[in-house]
């Protein structure tokens, strides 16, 4: 009885090992994901706050004369 017990427990912490090794694949894409997503979303909108007001202001110059 007690042989069948650890045998038991062997599986079960194999197939423990398992699901951690998958919830790390995951969290890491996730990391991967929220890095992508920051850098294609967030960077851009920073950069707009530069250029939109050159824009503007040499949109306004070459308007001036009107």
């Amino acid at each position: 009885m007690d042989e069948n017990l650890d045998k038991k427990l062997v599986e079960i912490e194999k197939k423990l090992d398992a699901v951690h090794h998958s919830v790390e694949q995951m969290r890491k894409f996730f990391l991967w994901t929220l890095i992508i997503t920051v850098v294609m979303v967030v960077l851009p909108l920073i950069g707009l706050a530069f250029v939109i007001p050159s824009y503007l202001s040499t949109l306004s110059g070459l308007t001036g004369g009107l």
